[in-house]
């Protein structure tokens, strides 16, 4: 959502006039898109900051501005804390920077109402061929550790038809594959009115777009139902991943995470995709060293990563959020030690598990949307297989080809090969 959002910023702030400088030095506007779903991100945002600051003590009519999560976060100190900021807006207001911009009087100034929706604005892509499309904003969790509630608002969900009509046009306009964003994606369209919606019926409708490729993230565990994994079965578009944040193996841990499963449902649910679509690929979100977690909670994580075997997964040590309710937990932390120490037995769990799912793909022949040159060999190509897995191949093909590739080798994170000698490329 956070890669989206500064998408659209970029594509605001060209339609002013604005052009992308190559060094913070030569910038007018040095504008921070920020997270701050963990105390890192807010650290080095920190960092950021203060190197900005130092620039616009050289010159005071350089303008700064922070936007996103963070902003929202401290919208009653920002500008106390850091009177270097010009102008601070929340995810609801992005809209409100071309506003500052074009205005007589550059005075500081902050916006942090939740309204309107940054899939609304101009935006300049990444990358030709790939899209984000915004389908909901807010979330109306309450998970005890998540800023995100306060920092987003409520959930709210865009029009069926706007959003069809927006994916038209991405197809028109050459985008091969498109990520359907939200904070929540499969409680998707129950606060339409008239008429309530669903997300399947969402991606029944952007599959028949004719796009090539359709993703999304995040769905909730509460909420992913049969309707939604049928699509990953019929629709052609419905790419053979879903990305199902666990968070903790222990019910007990659940509960007080306030994430309304146990672990008997989200086992329950897994078994379901793998019904339907025996080939998926599952990632998932664990984290470890939640207050409270004991060593048998922590054993009971481990026994389900081992039993759904993920072919990959974002871990993450607790980090305490200002204003929720886990950070108030405090007689419950668990010692950095001891939670640095599980997460590296975790770690461990995934990544074999992740390998050993790997190895199924070795001898057949993935589809692969090429991104460009590899990572570590600029004499290879770089892509993904509908199955989310990165594929390092040998073979010519351009950026938003999609080609098929051999796959004679995989670890737990990659997959290798060689693009098939009967590839069209293009097709």
């Amino acid at each position: 959502m956070n890669e989206h959002d500064s998408e659209r910023m970029k594509g605001m702030l060209e339609s002013l006039g604005y052009d992308e400088a190559p060094d913070a030095r030569d910038a007018d506007l040095i504008l921070f898109n920020t997270c701050s779903i963990r105390e890192k991100a807010d650290e080095r945002f920190i960092a950021h900051l203060n190197q900005a600051a130092a620039l616009k003590r050289r010159d005071p009519e350089r303008v700064i501005g922070v936007g996103g999560c963070w902003a929202q976060s401290v919208k009653d100190e920002v500008f106390r804390q850091f009177p270097i900021v010009d102008v601070a807006f929340g995810p609801g207001q992005v809209h409100k920077l071309a506003e500052f911009l074009t205005s007589d009087s550059l005075s500081a100034q902050g916006f942090f109402e939740f309204e309107g929706f940054t899939g609304h604005l101009p935006m300049k892509r990444e990358r030709a061929y790939q899209a984000w499309m915004q389908i909901s904003v807010g979330c109306n969790c309450r998970c005890s550790y998540c800023i995100v509630p306060s920092t987003r608002g409520r959930e709210v969900s865009r029009p069926v038809d706007e959003l069809v009509a927006e994916a038209e046009r991405l197809v028109a306009d050459g985008v091969r594959e498109v990520t359907l964003l939200g904070q929540n994606v499969n409680s998707y369209g129950r606060d339409l009115r008239p008429q309530r919606r669903s997300f399947s019926e969402l991606l029944r409708a952007v599959d028949a777009t004719g796009i090539g490729r359709v993703r999304y993230t995040s769905p909730h565990p509460k909420d992913m139902r049969e309707d939604v994994i049928g699509c990953h079965a019929e629709l052609a578009s419905v790419c053979e991943h879903i990305h199902l944040p666990l968070q903790s193996g222990s019910s007990r841990v659940l509960k007080a995470m306030r994430r309304t499963y146990t672990r008997e449902r989200y086992l329950d649910r897994v078994a379901l995709i793998r019904e339907h679509v025996p080939d998926v690929a599952l990632t998932t979100d664990v984290i470890v060293g939640f207050p409270g977690e004991t060593e048998g909670d922590f054993e009971q994580t481990l026994e389900v990563v081992e039993e759904v075997g993920y072919d990959g997964a974002f871990t993450f040590i607790y980090s305490p959020r200002r204003g929720t309710e886990a950070a108030s937990m405090v007689d419950a932390f668990v010692p950095h030690d001891v939670a640095v120490a599980r997460m590296e037995r975790l770690v461990e769990v995934v990544q074999r598990r992740a390998r050993e799912r790997a190895q199924r793909f070795v001898g057949r022949t993935a589809e692969v949307l090429v991104e460009g040159p590899s990572r570590n060999d600029p004499t290879r190509l770089r892509g993904r297989c509908r199955h989310n897995k990165v594929v390092n191949f040998t073979g010519l093909a351009e950026p938003g080809d999609i080609v098929p590739v051999e796959i004679t080798s995989a670890t737990s994170q990659t997959l290798a090969g060689e693009m098939s000698l009967l590839a069209r490329v293009g097709g």
